[in-house]
């Protein structure tokens, strides 16, 4: 496209009011976009000078005006330099778009259908299309946007493109009006009570609506709710929408507790609690929420099976602490969601641990405080012990010590002020201990045992219980601390789990059977024998859990060794009851890699698809 005259000179005058002169500063004629086509998207000044920098900025500012291939005609006549708009556009922008993969589904985000409203303007070839996410508290939204736009932007024939990130509407299925808008259902649970789990809750919550979601919390504790005490509404006072209760609000989140109703703890016996949980559930209306928190009562009975069956639960976080009784508790934890197929996507562990500075408490270096007068003395006696008199030096024994303990004093103000000096100059934060008052914990248990890979450690921290006795969330009030980062995390890693749970609910697990006629452990087409999974337990009687070293004798195992019974525990792992009277639970991601180490060798072979329904008599998995 040739530029004007006036065009070019008013370029040249902004490139040399930014300081660009160079002696080739003259207009040169028929300057023309096709000159610059091998940078599309480029508004920097080339080597050719001033007049080519021009040229280039010209064609940018005119860029948004190019016409489609059948008309597009510059002012001489000449042809566009964008190529034309092929007939099947949509195909080469989904094209590109497919290669932008959701990471935890695994799949690209056009076979996903998160492409939505494509829609190119013809005239100025501008591209709009809108990115629909399972969530819009998604932790890789910015990162789909940036590379959705540079991908489309990359195709020569297309000028701007506009990406608008959404969320798709997703409601659970119940039978409660009040939760009809509700996208996913998450259970803050534990089996015992005082291990933080209503503390988690809360702060998963706000760490939630940081991401960008809209969140709700249902205390539905009601023989101690703690939700009045943990988080203080803007306004205490209950609405009424129509028969239905309006949740009370804190910044944007919205509260619900049988505390907020009633003044104290409800004194009732277990079929009147579950009958007032059924009123809670039709009478409040939660309107539209991305995540509804649900801060469950401890324990494994009525209230929690009612309200895993009439909620539809999506998933699951389980709050413990480090003692061993409190392992025990998360076992009977995933048992019970998993009988009511409710997956568990993380684990914290509250009071992992109470950190202190290295350098003394509160991050103050410790100092010794001197007794002066008991020092003066203690060096007076010692100068008379090894014959010092007075008139020695030219001084009394008393004066002498007393000097002697001004030079200590000042000693020890010089070794203060320089260390303080060090501590200024240095941005790292001070070196903090670790004191595991509880003992070291159950995440590498877990993990390996039960497949959740998502388990986080909070310490003991004062300031954590001084906001929930405050009725402050933590996070709110320390949104840059340690701990409100590791809750952020937590937030993000339920996003994700859950996203994966509404994906990919019927093909999250592999399909695992038992063949009798090889004999042989079937997984997903590829067969490993039972003796070599049998030896691959890596539970407390197999495996030591602080070294990992091996306790089990792989010699003593016999290649006779059968599964008497397999079905899955939880999302992702398989439990196993072998021959030899040993219960082995298997992370699904252990029995992949098991396969993928030992390849087509020896204990594993692939079995064809009519095999497998010929010989397979368990089946476990979707």
């Amino acid at each position: 496209m040739a530029l004007t005259r006036t065009a070019q000179l008013w370029a040249l005058s902004l490139l040399a009011s930014q300081g660009v002169t160079t002696a080739d500063a003259a207009f040169v004629p028929g300057a023309s976009v096709a000159s610059f086509a091998g940078s599309k998207h480029s508004s920097t000044a080339t080597a050719a000078g001033p007049a080519a920098a021009a040229a280039n900025l010209v064609s940018e500012v005119r860029r948004p005006t190019f016409l489609s291939a059948e008309s597009s005609e510059d002012e001489d006549g000449s042809e566009s330099a964008l190529p034309p708009i092929p007939n099947e556009w949509r195909g080469d922008i989904l094209s590109v778009l497919s290669s932008v993969v959701d990471p935890d589904l695994n799949r690209d985000i056009v076979t996903l259908g998160f492409i939505k409203n494509l829609e190119l303007n013809e005239r100025t070839r501008a591209v709009s299309f809108d990115v629909e996410l399972t969530t819009p508290a998604c932790p890789v939204k910015d990162q789909f946007e940036i590379d959705c736009r540079a991908l489309v932007e990359d195709l020569a024939w297309t000028g701007d493109v506009d990406v608008t990130m959404t969320a798709a509407p997703s409601n659970i299925d119940t039978d409660s009006l009040g939760l009809s808008q509700v996208g996913a259902v998450i259970a803050v649970s534990s089996c015992k009570g005082g291990v933080g789990k209503s503390t988690t809750a809360v702060n998963l919550a706000y760490s939630l609506q940081s991401l960008g979601a809209s969140v709700g919390i249902f205390d539905v504790d009601v023989y101690g709710p703690s939700l009045p005490t943990m988080v203080t509404p803007d306004d205490d006072n209950v609405q009424f929408v129509g028969r239905q209760i309006a949740p009370l609000q804190r910044n944007g989140v919205k509260l619900m507790s049988f505390g907020y109703v009633n003044e104290g703890s409800a004194v009732m016996r277990g079929p009147m609690v579950t009958q007032l949980l059924d009123q809670f559930l039709s009478l409040v209306n939660w309107g539209s929420l991305d995540y509804l928190i649900l801060d469950m009562p401890p324990g494994t009975g009525d209230i929690q099976l009612t309200l895993s069956q009439r909620l539809n639960i999506t998933a699951a976080v389980i709050v413990t602490t480090p003692q061993e009784l409190s392992f025990a508790d998360v076992v009977r934890g995933i048992d019970m969601f998993d009988s009511v197929n409710v997956p568990c996507v993380a684990v914290v562990e509250n009071m992992a641990y109470y950190e202190v500075d290295s350098n003394g408490a509160n991050g103050e270096k410790a100092k010794p405080e001197l007794d002066i007068e008991r020092l003066k003395r203690k060096m007076e006696a010692k100068l008379r012990d090894t014959g010092v008199v007075d008139g020695d030096f030219g001084l009394q024994v008393d004066e002498l010590a007393e000097s002697l303990v001004e030079v200590v004093e000042k000693e020890q103000l010089r070794s203060a002020e320089e260390a303080s000096s060090d501590d200024a100059d240095d941005d790292a934060s001070p070196t903090k201990e670790r004191i595991q008052i509880f003992g070291p914990g159950h995440k590498s248990r877990l993990s390996d045992q039960y497949g959740i890979e998502h388990t986080y450690s909070v310490p003991l921290l004062d300031r954590i219980a001084a906001n929930g006795d405050s009725g402050d969330p933590f996070v709110l009030s320390h949104p840059d601390a340690p701990q409100s980062s590791t809750y952020r995390e937590l937030a993000s890693s339920v996003v994700r789990e859950v996203g994966k749970v509404k994906y990919n609910r019927d093909s999250s697990r592999p399909v695992v059977a038992f063949d009798s006629a090889k004999p042989a452990v079937v997984v997903d087409g590829r067969d490993i024998s039972p003796a070599t999974l049998r030896r691959a337990c890596r539970c407390a009687y197999c495996v030591e859990e602080l070294t990992g070293r091996q306790l089990l004798d792989p010699a003593t195992i016999s290649e006779s060794v059968r599964p008497l019974k397999m079905e899955p525990c939880g999302n992702y792992a398989l439990s196993v009851d072998w021959s030899d009277g040993h219960k082995s639970l298997y992370p699904y991601r252990q029995i992949q890699s098991l396969l993928e180490d030992m390849g087509e060798g020896e204990g594993t072979t692939t079995t064809t698809t009519k095999e497998r329904e010929s010989t397979m008599e368990e089946k476990v998995g979707v």
